[in-house]
């Protein structure tokens, strides 16, 4: 015998395709929730650089666009061990697994091949980018032997900076006790700066100490 269809008034069929009904995730560069430099940034710098430069629109003030880090392990060659070392420590001062750099060329005299792991790398972006800043600026620089400031030679004229640390272990993510060997690094701030004036003034602008012209 057959079974007869029930019908339930008043009850709509759930017909939204999965995914429906979520949140919206953010797009382009700004950091999903609260990040503290960001908030700065958008509260503090925004209306001080327009202000200092004459900007019309804010989308013509300069932004930092990404970070990039980079540790260079060319004894990796001879021990395999340091590299994995570098990559380790580099994931728990970033909190993202860095990627593998390779050699570009040959170098008999290294015994150096095409190909052959060299070092590691990380691209931050948006909120860990700025959360990797907060601690730079706050907890690792202060920690430099003999700190007196960072050069401020390094600009590309195209908005970047570049910055050479000679120990890691000035993030206090990393215990001294643990460590093979020190290791430097070099880190390169990229902003939407047009000239290098520009972007001396908004890496100013997040607290960068750069070293105070001296009085003639």
């Amino acid at each position: 015998m057959a079974s007869k269809k029930t019908k339930t008034k008043g009850v709509k069929p759930d017909t939204k395709p999965a995914g429906k009904g979520k949140k919206k995730v953010q797009h382009g560069d700004d950091p999903p929730g609260e990040v503290r430099l960001y908030e700065v940034y958008k509260k503090t710098i925004v209306p001080q650089m327009m202000k200092t430069f004459g900007y019309k629109s804010i989308m013509q003030v300069p932004r930092l666009e990404k970070i990039s880090i980079n540790m260079g392990v060319g004894e990796a060659v001879q021990d395999p061990k340091l590299l994995d070392a570098a990559i380790n420590d580099l994931e728990i001062i970033t909190g993202q697994r860095p990627a593998i750099t390779r050699a570009k060329r040959s170098v008999s005299n290294f015994k150096l091949r095409t190909g052959m792991p060299i070092g590691c790398r990380v691209t931050l972006r948006r909120a860990r980018m700025y959360e990797f800043l907060d601690r730079f600026i706050g907890i690792a620089i202060p920690r430099i032997r003999d700190f007196r400031g960072i050069p401020d030679k390094s600009f590309d004229g195209r908005g970047s900076y570049t910055l050479g640390i000679k120990e890691h272990i000035i993030f206090p993510e990393i215990n001294v006790d643990k460590i093979s060997r020190i290791m430097g690094m070099d880190i390169t701030f990229v902003t939407s700066a047009k000239t290098d004036e520009e972007a001396k003034a908004l890496l100013e602008a997040f607290g960068m100490p750069f070293v105070k012209p001296q009085p003639q």
